[in-house]
């Protein structure tokens, strides 16, 4: 017996089906429902058509909204320029985030990586993320009530480089023996770096959290050599920290940077660290313990990062477009923090 199954084009099927993923619980429902992505058109039409020249052309032919969504849906599944292509046409709840259907023309992967080129370019990454949080701030969410500052590799695509091309790599410098082609092919800003007797390749994350909502107040992107201390200053150097206590594992400790953080009224949290014939003393491991209490909810950040996000990769060849896949990383983040924290008050209020 031959079962045959009607191909017939149920025009609300589509409707019926998203109906069931937000009974499931879909993410991407989730985000649409508590973010107002609107919020960033204005910043994104003034960076990227004010200080346009305008005798390249008109404006690109896809709305900068739906494309900077595009590029958190990147962030949130860790996906290529074509992976994401080829997952919006495939997938109904990517339309669904984008607000597009079937008939609509969906943008290639050459566009996603020109528009990300165009952020980067014009730094409206940063501005992007700046404006977010200053709507936070205003709204309470971030609360200012303490500040937590840590630092975590974003793994690159490991090369295999002769010890000497390190060296000049090292230096700032090109080797060369290389080609325009193997240019092209090598991430020169990467770095090396061992940990715990972990070995690294790519780059740095350095964050400072607010203590009490675990959002991104601010970042710095730098390659996976900087040790986590250099940071600190340009970390700090914007944000509304003094008067604040500052937690910090004991890479960030020094007399220079407790003189500065004192004179701005910052009261220092940093882990105290043991030096070689110089043990710590109970009082100071029971200490350590305290404030490991506050700053490992940094963790939680970073764990939500690697797990839910699988983001602490890159595929970019230059410290330059990293930076805008890094900071797209923790805008991203903190879009997905907003939803569980007004999740949180909904079910405080019943």
């Amino acid at each position: 017996m031959r079962y045959h199954q009607d191909s017939g084009i149920n025009l609300f099927s589509s409707d019926e089906r998203l109906e069931d993923l937000r009974q499931l619980g879909d993410p991407l429902l989730a985000l649409s429902k508590h973010v107002d992505f609107e919020f960033f058109r204005k910043t994104l039409e003034q960076g990227l058509y004010e200080s346009a020249d305008q005798s390249k052309g008109g404006r690109p032919p896809f709305d900068p909204v739906l494309m900077f969504k595009i590029l958190v849906l990147q962030r949130l599944y860790n996906l290529s320029d074509d992976a994401v292509e080829f997952q919006i046409k495939d997938r109904l709840t990517f339309m669904a985030f984008l607000g597009l259907d079937f008939a609509s023309r969906i943008p290639d992967a050459k566009t996603v990586w020109l528009f990300r080129d165009r952020l980067q370019e014009s730094g409206l990454v940063e501005q992007l993320f700046a404006a977010l949080n200053a709507h936070l701030e205003a709204r309470g969410i971030i609360a200012n009530k303490g500040q937590i500052v840590d630092a975590s590799f974003v793994e690159a695509p490991r090369q295999r480089n002769k010890r000497h091309e390190n060296e000049t790599l090292k230096e700032g410098e090109t080797p060369e023996s290389w080609s325009a082609h193997k240019k092209a092919q090598k991430d020169q800003d990467a770095r090396w770096a061992k940990k715990n007797n972990e070995t690294h390749f790519g780059y740095k994350n350095h964050v400072l959290c607010d203590r009490k909502s675990k959002l991104v107040k601010d970042y710095v992107v730098t390659d996976a050599a900087r040790h986590d201390s250099t940071a600190l200053d340009e970390l700090l150097e914007n944000s509304s920290a003094d008067g604040q206590k500052l937690y910090g594992d004991s890479a960030y400790p020094s007399q220079e940077a407790q003189r500065k953080l004192a004179a701005r009224g910052i009261k220092c949290r940093f882990h105290e660290k043991a030096y070689r014939g110089r043990p710590l003393k109970q009082k100071q491991l029971d200490a350590n313990r305290r404030k490991s209490r506050v700053r490992a909810r940094v963790e939680h950040v970073f764990g939500f990062m690697t797990q839910s996000m699988r983001g602490m990769a890159v595929r970019a060849k230059s410290l330059a477009r990293n930076a805008v896949v890094i900071g797209m990383l923790n805008l991203t983040y903190n879009l997905c923090r907003v939803v569980q924290l007004e999740h949180k008050v909904g079910a405080a209020r019943g």
